[in-house]
């Protein structure tokens, strides 16, 4: 979509410049400096309030990296110390990171779960600190912060945490449902994958940060921590690049692997997935090109559900090979009414109906089919697809030219649709309905991730597209990029 004209480009600046405005007065202070932004402008303040006046860790990814845009490295820095000094020292949570905190009387609050609805601890915010921490100092330059003894020790109790040893075989994490943005029941206990591409994601800015340690301070406890990590992260994308990765032919495979298998050198089936759980959409949802990453691997019970926001971290962390990337560009492409349509994007399809959303939903009513995560549409998911895209632009110039000149005009496409709808909406959380067209039923409205994420894609669109390359968690270097790329096709 073309904005060179006058009218076009007054009303893409107004909308930027109120964008900037609502996000500016998201931000809160904690300790006399701000922190980080509440989850919402417009929230309860008394009585039974609902927790959007408090700051998420999960919701505050979007802002740090956008602050980190703006060089803003001081709230940043001042977000990461403040959730590391919440981080829990208790026997039964140590070293988990807490869901949301606030400032009462002078007093931090943290919630670890004890205050949520269902009482589940969520993960996504202790895997997603380190990686924002390695972002930072990436990003500044200020390596001083991560060699410092709260930092290390802080990394030390997470890895502690998630590598412990458990009767789970697998190189995964195992969760209960609710406990990551997919925070109502929506059957993804087990190894969901949004989880386990953050952890890949957690465990290798782990080994970045304590790498910067190495012959300063550097116990031996450390050294043994990072060889694990490594180990794990080795294992662990193997694990789903094996299990979670499908094409329209890996699926042909799957549906004809024996089953009832027992023993050591027969596991072509280790999870004895009968071929009638294969989904009959799934044929017409890969075509011959597209390819992405299941939402979830259990015995028996695969779940073939699309979720976005794994598959493009996914893109980001480097989990997937450069071609698995563009099978899923395709993928996209392809279901684009389906997981676009009026309002960029859909956080899973399909999305439960009937007898289905009853049972595993516990006929949750903020959870009705099209609604919320059950296929709803949220505008904050969308930049993490377009930094995807426009960091594999960088990587792979010339790379099935004719696709990514598609993923550019869809790109956008879907900007140019948030641009029009999302001022007009208030910035709502989600949007409801086969075709995302109505603000949700429970929706919040001047929700911080909605603008912020806005703005995120504005800038990769507008301002500077090479920024793209602050998720990549190994820095980008030219020079190395045909090595990198010969590797990735392997």
């Amino acid at each position: 979509m073309a904005m060179d004209q006058g009218g076009p480009r007054s009303q893409e600046e107004n909308v930027v410049a109120s964008a900037r405005a609502h996000f500016e007065r998201t931000l809160v202070q904690v300790r006399g400096a701000v922190v980080g932004s509440v989850a919402a402008m417009e929230h309860p303040s008394s009585g039974d309030a609902a927790n959007y006046g408090e700051v998420f860790l999960r919701d505050n990814v979007p802002v740090m990296v956008h602050l980190l845009l703006e060089g803003r490295f001081a709230i940043v820095r001042h977000f990461l110390d403040v959730s590391l000094a919440l981080q829990s020292r208790s026997d039964q949570t140590r070293g988990i990171f807490p869901t949301s905190f606030l400032e009462q009387d002078s007093v931090l609050i943290a919630d670890y779960g004890q205050r949520s609805i269902g009482r589940i601890s969520s993960v996504d915010a202790s895997l997603w600190w380190p990686v924002l921490c390695w972002l930072y100092v990436r990003r500044s330059g200020d390596q001083d912060f991560a060699l410092t003894q709260e930092v290390q020790d802080g990394l030390q109790r997470l890895l502690d945490l998630v590598l412990h040893p458990s009767f789970e075989g697998t190189p995964v994490l195992f969760v209960p449902d609710c406990a990551f943005m997919i925070d109502r029941p929506m059957d993804v206990w087990g190894a969901p994958l949004e989880v386990e591409v953050l952890l890949f994601g957690c465990l290798r800015s782990c080994c970045r940060l304590l790498e910067l340690a190495q012959g300063n301070r550097f116990s031996e406890r450390r050294d043994q921590s990072l060889a694990r990590a490594r180990r794990w992260v080795r294992d662990l994308r193997a694990y789903l690049l094996k299990n979670y990765w499908v094409t329209s032919k890996t699926v042909q495979v799957l549906r004809r692997r024996p089953t009832e298998q027992y023993g050591d050198d027969q596991h072509v089936n280790a999870f004895n997935v009968q071929a009638q759980v294969v989904p009959a959409w799934l044929q017409e949802w890969l075509e011959n090109r597209g390819g992405y990453l299941i939402g979830n691997m259990r015995t028996g019970r695969p779940d073939f559900r699309f979720y976005s926001l794994g598959n493009s971290l996914a893109c980001l962390f480097g989990l997937i090979t450069a071609p698995q990337q563009r099978a899923l560009f395709r993928l996209v492409l392809h279901n684009r009414d389906h997981l676009i349509a009026k309002m960029p994007m859909r956080i899973c399809h399909p999305p439960l109906d009937d007898e289905e959303w009853k049972e595993k939903t516990g006929s949750d009513p903020k959870n009705w089919t099209w609604c919320y995560h059950n296929g709803g549409h949220w505008p904050c998911l969308l930049w993490y697809l377009g930094a995807a895209i426009l960091l594999h632009e960088r990587q792979h110039p010339g790379s099935d030219g004719a696709l990514m000149e598609q993923m550019r005009e869809f790109l956008e496409e879907c900007y140019a649709s948030q641009l029009r709808q999302l001022p007009r909406q208030r910035w709502a959380e989600y949007f409801d309905g086969p075709t995302g067209t109505w603000v949700g039923q429970q929706a919040r409205t001047y929700q911080t991730w909605t603008i912020v994420g806005f703005l995120l894609l504005h800038h990769l669109l507008r301002i500077q597209p090479s920024d793209a390359e602050l998720f990549a968690i190994d820095p980008f270097d030219p020079q190395t990029r045909g090595r990198r790329t010969r590797l990735q096709e392997e």
